[in-house]
């Protein structure tokens, strides 16, 4: 049973202790069990919270009592380190908040203790969030589920793996340009980086810059990816850019009033994109249009005439910069390799920075464009597969770029605020997960969940788990 329990999603955990054909200590204990039998080959988990078993047989008092119960009721979920929990280690991947415990949960940990799920661990991540691999000098590298020896990347990869790897149902990450898409991509669950503002950033470290951090849902279905999207999302009175009362029908699999039109693209300067993730995207693409939905391959001139991720970096190094340089002040020696680089990169000049921040301005006119053409665009997550850890450079059709490149495809939906869902539908040739990458305008969540709920079912790699090496 223990196997059935801890590869269920959350939405099935769920209704399943509420129609009390298991409890939520079974489920509890079979996840903690799981922590115990595997985190130590790939370090996922970095703090158990205290009081998980406890809460679960109060969960399953209520559901004894028959009183009304929430939507996650009895379910464990975990969080990235950088979400405040309140009684509970939030370290934030550095030993200058070695020990830190927070008073107070960030809004998405309390919104889902309020729909009745448990909070079970806290889970790995780079220093502060900034890297693109989960490894920091306090609590070290993750490892792929899938090969130990692969990076899950980052910023998000702990909680990834712990998904990936059967330790938790369903979890809290975080993204800047890449951090719950990638990490998802890597190790072959789902993840969703709504529109910005969607979900309320309060309680998540850093928030700088504010206008590209998004915080998402990550789980191994769609369907859970919509029901946390369900309660997470709307405004919680505490940050300036959740705004948006929340309006979203989590039914998945309705016909709209008219086919969904999906654009698809492997390169429009995405730069090089290995040819089995270039595969994946038309694959997926083919996989809808056989199944009654319009698609045609598209280009984007904006992605070529503007780096995104140049972009980027000389807006947000500006903009992060204060912050780090604020909490690192007197620490140096406890900072971790990749913020020193950071701190130590020259200042942008400000017309750069206006130049950038135009840069961005075109990319948000050129995607509003797009999606009056189109609902749904369809294109790669990653240009690789998951690589080997601690890479500075890789080679992709003979192409040699910087490992910064992993970003590419993500980061436009960062600039520009937009949704971005990523989801695994292809295996490399050496058995990598590969994901692809679907994107809407503004505020049209339930339209990527409609068009990944059908490629779900679609998938040539549907309920696939990683088998973890010794």
């Amino acid at each position: 049973m223990n196997a059935d329990l801890i590869y269920s999603d959350a939405s099935e955990l769920a209704e399943l202790i509420r129609t009390k054909e298991v409890t939520s200590v079974e489920v509890v204990r079979a996840h903690l069990d799981r922590i115990a039998a595997v985190d130590q080959k790939v370090n996922a988990v970095v703090t158990l919270a205290d009081g998980a078993l406890e809460s679960a047989k109060a969960a399953d008092v209520a559901v004894a009592a028959g009183a009304e119960v929430g939507p996650l009721h009895g379910v464990p979920f975990t969080a990235k380190d950088s979400f405040d929990t309140a009684g509970v280690l939030t370290q934030r991947g550095s030993p200058i908040f070695a020990g830190r415990v927070p008073d107070t949960d960030a809004t998405s940990v309390a919104r889902l203790k309020r729909a009745g799920a448990i909070l079970l661990a806290k889970t790995n991540l780079p220093e502060f969030s900034y890297s693109t691999e989960s490894d920091n000098l306090l609590t070290g590298r993750t490892n792929n589920p899938w090969n130990l020896d692969r990076t899950p990347g980052g910023s998000s990869g702990g909680e990834s793996v712990a998904i990936a790897a059967g330790m938790s149902p369903l979890g809290l990450g975080s993204d800047l340009a890449i951090s719950v898409r990638g990490p998802a991509a890597h190790t072959g669950i789902a993840a969703l980086k709504a529109t910005h503002g969607r979900i309320p950033m309060t309680g998540v470290w850093p928030r700088a810059p504010r206008r590209d951090w998004h915080a998402g849902p990550m789980a191994r279905t769609i369907r859970d990816l919509a029901l946390a999207y369900s309660l997470l999302s709307g405004p919680d009175g505490a940050d300036g850019f959740a705004t948006v009362p929340h309006e979203f029908d989590t039914g998945l699999g309705a016909s709209p009033d008219r086919p969904v039109r999906v654009g698809w693209l492997t390169d429009s300067g995405l730069g090089p994109i290995d040819p089995e993730v270039a595969a994946t995207v038309r694959n997926a693409a083919e996989s809808l249009r056989d199944n009654g939905i319009p698609t045609e391959e598209v280009n984007i001139p904006a992605l070529e005439r503007d780096n995104p991720l140049d972009l980027f970096y000389r807006q947000h190094v500006m903009e992060v910069k204060p912050t780090f340089q604020d909490v690192t002040a007197g620490h140096e020696d406890q900072m971790a390799k990749v913020s020193k680089h950071m701190l130590a990169t020259p200042d942008t000049s400000l017309r750069d920075y206006v130049l950038a921040e135009q840069g961005v301005e075109r990319l948000r006119d050129a995607f509003a464009e797009y999606f009056q053409r189109y609902d749904v665009l369809l294109l790669p997550v990653l240009p690789i597969p998951a690589h080997e850890h601690g890479l500075a450079r890789f080679t992709i059709n003979g192409r040699t770029v910087h490992a910064a490149h992993i970003q590419t495809a993500t980061v436009p939906f960062n600039l520009t605020g937009l949704p971005a869902l990523s989801m695994r539908f292809g295996t490399s040739g050496d058995g990598m997960p590969i994901g692809v990458q679907i994107a809407a305008a503004w505020h049209a969540e339930s339209t990527i969940l409609h068009i990944a709920s059908l490629l779900e079912t679609l998938s040539p790699v549907r309920d696939q788990h990683p088998v973890i090496g010794s």
